[in-house]
């Protein structure tokens, strides 16, 4: 009858190398946690709640802030969240994780539509159009909620594979380093990285203009954050400063 140390040995070697040197980097027991173990997939309600939002924000701004007509990528959105969303309850995780790219292109068309906006706003103050500062700052607002939303999904979907990939262990190295990642017994055992936790990173990134907490590995995850900051430092730089100086 093997002891515990020699079964928790045999659990490890089934895993890859690379997934083992990080058990053994950051927890010396060789018990596993949640986010270098296979887990159940997480659900895209909280995703596709966020989408709606955008949606809702990208319909609110005013027609010369948007390109082609304004229903247009709000429409495309739509189409491809209900898409997606519908593709993973039929079909299941299996299937689903082969509509990545739809995943990818419906995150890419709300920052592609955000980016697109800011552009717009940009050039809108440069020319000196009249806009009142009531107007910039809700425009403004608008703008910056949805960078962060875009940049949330991006995030989800691109570190580690995306959430089916991250649960079914497909690559272990981690884009983000978390602090619960880094630094064993800040929290439980099954701890792994949700869509509130992408989020949170997309949000401090946003008004940090840098990362916080959490740090960025590959290059992707710091060329995407700092585009991220851009976009944020534009629209608080340019948008409310001068929206503080027509108050004033």
């Amino acid at each position: 009858m093997p002891d515990d140390e020699e079964q928790d040995g045999a659990a490890i070697v089934e895993l890859p190398a690379h997934t083992r040197q990080w058990i053994a980097l950051f927890v010396p027991s060789g018990s596993a946690p949640g986010w270098l173990r296979v887990t159940e997939v997480e659900q895209r309600g909280a995703a596709a709640l966020s989408v709606v939002v955008a949606i809702v924000l990208q319909l609110a701004l005013p027609d010369t802030l948007t390109f082609g007509p304004h229903w247009l990528l709000p429409a495309l959105e739509a189409v491809l969240l209900v898409a997606l969303v519908g593709s993973q309850r039929v079909l299941g995780h299996a299937v689903a994780s082969r509509l990545r790219p739809l995943a990818l292109t419906l995150a890419g068309t709300v920052a592609a539509a955000n980016l697109t906006s800011t552009g717009l706003l940009v050039v809108t103050l440069v020319s000196g159009t009249a806009l009142s500062a009531q107007q910039l700052l809700s425009t403004g607002l608008l703008v910056w909620v949805t960078n962060v939303i875009a940049f949330a999904l991006i995030y989800w979907e691109l570190d580690r594979g995306g959430p089916v990939s991250r649960a079914m262990m497909s690559d272990s190295y981690p884009d983000f380093l978390f602090p619960q990642m880094a630094t064993p017994g800040v929290a439980a055992m099954d701890w792994e990285p949700r869509y509130v936790d992408y989020v949170y990173v997309s949000f401090t990134n946003a008004t940090a203009f840098s990362p916080t907490d959490t740090m960025p590995l590959s290059r992707w995850a710091k060329a995407l954050m700092l585009v991220q900051s851009a976009v944020a430092l534009v629209t608080v730089g340019l948008v409310f400063a001068r929206a503080v100086n027509i108050l004033h």
